[in-house]
């Protein structure tokens, strides 16, 4: 069995919990979950500056105002070659917020959203380009919740392992417009240990947005990420409904390539071959797709039910084990017992890669969410979005759909 994408196919994210229904390769309809909002702790602020002189500096948000999102940053207007050294925000009762300079020090970003409607006072020292201190101070109030939110999700959880593939995926429902992806993007967080460069891609319909480097992630790489949408307004009238965070690592190299010339998957970790596993994909009529995917769900038992499924050939409910979800149209990995005799010689599936029994049980064993698979010469390419597709595009591919500029190797993290 198998299952036939339909290209271009995403799921939209309700919740905490993104829908697996499939359209093809049919399941039991499990879910994957997003991890909850809490955001990552922060550092300090910056060390305090010499006593400040001369004329005050200009706040933002300004002094007295009002309905200020809850995902509001501290600034002041420098002259050329000012130096922000202390952002201080304490709110009414005296508690101070945590937070952290941007890099560029542009900004400073409390690390966790502002309360709603709750008065601040924001105090930032800078250094002028003289050697001398100044000093601004603002006291404003932030909006009342809005009852117009989008939803949003992280596929990413804390304390987990993943392959060398996985990507930060963030997702929302509805897309955001084109027009506030740069403002969301500056809002979405990613640090590596050891440092690598990076960049965000968003997909067509603004509900995905991929995070990943040029190459594939260093075996024991960790993983922090911060999507700190909490009270960001967008052009639609709507906010982004909370911040979310992860911090994760990056296990061994494992690979796998297929290539339908040949009807056989090559097994790589750490390098080197592992194994060769002789496969079926999908017939001509309902093709796998050829491109580079990762594992993105495992499931030692299912059921795949295509029975809505409009092609009448294409309707069964089948018992499956042994499933890798690849897309979200319904391709996976899976034992195929029933086309064990054709497997290395002949494709019959509706667009899953079979394997036999024992090495679909061997291939669950090693792999890790995340863990890439290279499919080659099928009849379909595989479409954006279905899936996790941010590594189905070369670098320079792919930093063109960042709806900020990418610096050449890819940027570093925002602190």
């Amino acid at each position: 069995m198998g299952g036939f994408a339909r290209a271009g196919t995403i799921v939209g994210v309700l919740g905490l919990v993104a829908s697996m229904a499939l359209t093809g390769c049919g399941e039991d309809r499990g879910q994957v979950q997003f991890v909850d909002g809490a955001a990552p702790s922060s550092t300090a602020s910056p060390d305090p500056a010499t006593t400040p002189s001369g004329a005050a500096l200009v706040v933002s948000p300004a002094d007295g105002s009002k309905n200020r999102p809850v995902s509001a940053e501290i600034s002041a207007q420098l002259p050329d070659g000012g130096k922000v050294s202390q952002v201080t925000l304490t709110t009414s009762d005296g508690k101070e917020v945590e937070g952290r300079l941007r890099a560029d020090g542009s900004s400073w970003v409390p690390s966790a959203p502002l309360k709603w409607a709750t008065r601040y006072t924001a105090t930032v020292t800078a250094t002028r380009p003289d050697g001398t201190a100044g000093q601004g101070t603002s006291s404003f109030t932030t909006m009342r919740k809005p009852s117009s939110m989008i939803n949003s999700g992280l596929y990413l959880f804390d304390d987990r392992t993943y392959g060398v593939a996985m990507p930060v995926v963030a997702e929302f429902h509805p897309g955001i417009p084109e027009k506030d992806r740069a403002a969301v993007q500056k809002r979405m967080f990613v640090r590596t240990d050891p440092p690598q460069p990076g960049a965000w891609h968003w997909v067509d319909n603004g509900t995905q947005a991929y995070y990943r480097a040029p190459e594939y992630w260093k075996p024991g790489t960790t993983l922090s990420v911060r999507i700190a949408l909490a009270g960001i307004p967008l052009s639609n009238g709507r906010y982004g409904n909370v911040d979310r965070g992860a911090t994760a690592k990056i296990g061994r190299a494992f690979e796998m390539k297929v290539d339908n010339a040949t009807k056989q998957m090559t097994v790589y970790e750490n390098g080197q071959v592992v194994r060769t596993v002789p496969v079926s994909l999908g017939k001509k009529k309902t093709p796998s797709s050829s491109g580079t995917m990762v594992v993105m769900e495992k499931k030692e038992a299912t059921v795949f039910d295509t029975m809505d499924d409009p092609d009448p050939e294409n309707r069964y409910v089948t018992d499956i084990e042994f499933a890798q979800r690849l897309t979200w149209g319904g391709e996976y990995i899976h034992a195929a017992p029933w086309s064990e005799n054709v497997q290395g010689r002949q494709n019959v599936s509706h667009g899953c890669v079979n394997v036999s029994m024992a090495n679909a049980r061997w291939l669950f064993g090693k792999t890790r969410v995340g863990d890439p698979i290279t499919i080659t010469g099928t009849e379909r390419k595989l479409a954006a979005g279905n899936g996790w597709t941010a590594w189905s595009l070369s670098w320079a591919e792919f930093v063109k759909g960042s709806a900020l500029p990418v610096p050449e190797g890819g940027a570093g993290p925002a602190f």
